[in-house]
């Protein structure tokens, strides 16, 4: 069994969604790998598997390990492992969801796009003394999380399809290239006889 770590938790909230945030000791925060999957529309299993996947490890690098789990702190009497779960970075997290956008989540899209932008504005406002409340900022991250969601519910599938379409032509191009054949040349060889017109 992995040793685990007490943890106090907090609500966290991202535009509309609560969230249950996670405070290790040591000040990192930590999101329990099933709501990071859930928060985009997934189970959790999806999430375990990216963890265990070749495509993170190239992503996060040699630096993350995974089997720590988190414990809730609690003044109630609990029997202990009650509240013991795997919990990610938020470094992870944000991995994952880039990930899901990559694969065509929408869902994971609209969010990253409005969290990206709330962070590029906290900068501006603090850069230009503009003071806005917690709630203002989560009204105006819903608010734009619902609006790219309903963009992107009319562009429809195209946005993804699009994109593994033109991502895979230029595998095979790439591909052809390799091995000294022009993708846009005409076929050469030997034909036979019956092919001369």
């Amino acid at each position: 069994m992995s040793e685990s770590i007490k943890a106090t938790r907090a609500t966290v909230a991202i535009g509309a969604l609560n969230v249950d945030g996670y405070m290790l000791p040591d000040g990192s925060y930590r999101m329990s790998q099933t709501q990071a999957a859930e928060t985009v529309g997934k189970e959790e299993f999806n999430a375990r598997d990216f963890l265990a996947s070749k495509t993170f490890k190239r992503l996060s690098g040699e630096g993350y390990t995974d089997g720590k789990f988190i414990e809730i702190e609690s003044e109630s009497t609990q029997v202990r492992g009650q509240s013991r779960f795997r919990a990610l970075p938020l470094e992870v997290v944000v991995i994952y969801w880039v990930y899901q956008c990559y694969r065509g989540n929408k869902q994971a899209f609209s969010l990253l796009i409005a969290l990206a932008t709330e962070s590029l504005e906290r900068r501006f406002d603090d850069a230009f003394g503009v003071v806005r409340t917690e709630q203002e900022r989560n009204d105006i991250t819903t608010a734009r999380i619902n609006a790219l969601e309903s963009d992107l519910a009319n562009l429809g599938e195209g946005f993804a399809i699009d994109d593994d379409i033109r991502r895979e032509r230029d595998y095979f191009e790439s591909l052809l290239k390799q091995n000294s054949i022009d993708p846009y040349g005409l076929p050469s060889g030997d034909r036979s006889e019956g092919d001369k017109s």
